[in-house]
């Protein structure tokens, strides 16, 4: 059955004519063309799946924006073998596109040929060689649409062709033009920045109507931004959901905002020429010696490990290969469940897609009372930490904490990890020798 969590939001009432106008998002795909277990339930998701739904609502007058991340180099395999295969599948049903950190993740070449594949523009406000936004009308109302580069691109995208500035002082001026020389009835933002920063955004630029979430692989249905009058919401990750938002205006201000994230599940029936396509690939990937080996099964999972359990077994494993008596990561690698049956080692990286190293560091009680409190205040983020079970504190005893590698770089972290020591281990190596 497929689940839709739907909000209506009135601004106000009115007797005069109406129109109504669709639009759909989905955001951080990372190449899942097939579909995959997740939220407790097999057959989600898949590229054939969501082109079908697209489809009709295209020809059913909606705009259909994606928010970034097509692409994830190292995981799934599919990614590494066809890159960004399925983009111009896209062409004639997708609007526009917010360009994703994950998006170069092959370099800029790589890049500017599947850009070059397109016919629908990649947005990108504060980067340069982007276009900044596109207006789509329909049934006469206008509608700006931009995008933009997160403020973690600096550290994510090093790839000397792509420079990028301020994204608030970008949004600012995009939506002055857009308000003012533009004249449009609404502005939306279509990625690709944390979910934090979209609330912060809201909040400081007057002017946007809808933020469509990105980057966080957040699933929220719609809200109303508190202290803004910003609609915002979130479809999870890798298709799993659509977002589906109706804007209804009358005498060009909008009126009516109602949400709904569409689940594409197995009540949905797959574009067949698509889902032919989608096979052929699987099955030449799976063959493909380079890639064979990732489909050997390395072992059973009796039950489905579902993502909390999957992020408790991964800390708990860190501390004990590390010989520490903490352990802690962020929330953000652990992204999908591991199903019930052989688990191999596609499945493993679909569920650990970064390969962290597990880094040791030695700080007192005190400090670590100060580091778990930082990661508490993270709560709601995906740099929110999975902690294993902490022992009382002294705060003069040294405490041996193991984290990743990302952890350790990350911005707010990087203060309690000045230096630290390397093990060598990989996260998901270590994971691996307990199936």
């Amino acid at each position: 059955m497929r689940l839709a969590f739907a909000f209506l939001l009135f601004v106000s009432v009115s007797s005069s004519a109406a129109t109504t106008v669709t639009l759909l998002h989905f955001s951080d795909y990372h190449s899942h063309a097939l579909p995959f277990y997740s939220e407790d339930e097999e057959d989600q998701g898949g590229i054939a799946r969501a082109i079908a739904y697209l489809k009709l609502q295209k020809r059913r007058g909606a705009l259909v924006f994606n928010g970034g991340d097509m692409m994830n180099k190292g995981a799934p395999a599919w990614s590494d073998k066809y890159r960004c295969i399925e983009w111009p599948w896209l062409n004639g049903i997708v609007d526009a596109m917010a360009f994703g950190n994950h998006d170069a993740d092959y370099g800029y070449e790589a890049f500017r040929q599947c850009r070059a594949a397109l016919k629908y523009p990649i947005l990108s406000a504060n980067t340069e060689g982007f276009d900044k936004y596109r207006v789509f009308t329909v049934n006469g109302v206008r509608i700006g649409v931009f995008a933009l580069a997160g403020s973690d691109f600096t550290r994510l995208v090093r790839l000397p062709e792509l420079r990028f500035i301020d994204s608030a002082a970008a949004a600012s001026e995009v939506v002055r033009r857009l308000r003012e020389e533009e004249r449009v009835d609404a502005v939306v933002l279509i990625g690709h920045e944390h979910t934090d920063d979209d609330f912060a955004l809201a909040k400081s630029v007057r002017g946007i109507d809808v933020i469509f979430g990105t980057h966080s692989h957040l699933k929220q249905p719609l809200l109303q931004v508190p202290g803004t009058t910003t609609f915002f919401i979130s479809p999870y990750q890798y298709l799993t959901y659509i977002c589906r938002v109706e804007l209804t205006f009358e005498r060009g201000k909008i009126t009516a905002a109602r949400g709904s994230l569409v689940r594409m599940d197995r009540s949905i029936r797959p574009d067949r020429a698509i889902a032919r396509r989608v096979a052929r690939l699987q099955r030449d990937l799976e063959r493909d010696p380079h890639y064979r080996d990732l489909f050997t099964p390395i072992g059973l999972a009796e039950i489905p490990v579902p993502l909390p359990e999957l992020a408790r077994l991964t800390v708990e494993v860190m501390r004990d290969a590390a010989k520490a008596d903490v352990a802690l990561s962020t929330i953000s690698s652990f992204r999908q469940a591991i199903p019930a049956g052989p688990v191999n080692l596609e499945i493993l990286r679909a569920a650990l897609p970064y390969d962290n190293e597990i880094v040791v560091v030695t700080m007192t009680g005190e400090q670590l009372e100060k580091l778990l409190a930082f990661g508490e205040s993270r709560k709601g983020t995906d740099a929110y930490p999975v902690v294993t079970a902490v022992p009382p504190l002294e705060k003069q005893k040294s405490y041996r904490v193991a984290t990743t590698d990302y952890l350790a770089r990350s911005a707010g972290y990087r203060d309690f990890f000045p230096t630290f020591e390397s093990t060598g281990m990989r996260v998901r190596d270590e994971v691996r020798r307990r199936f």
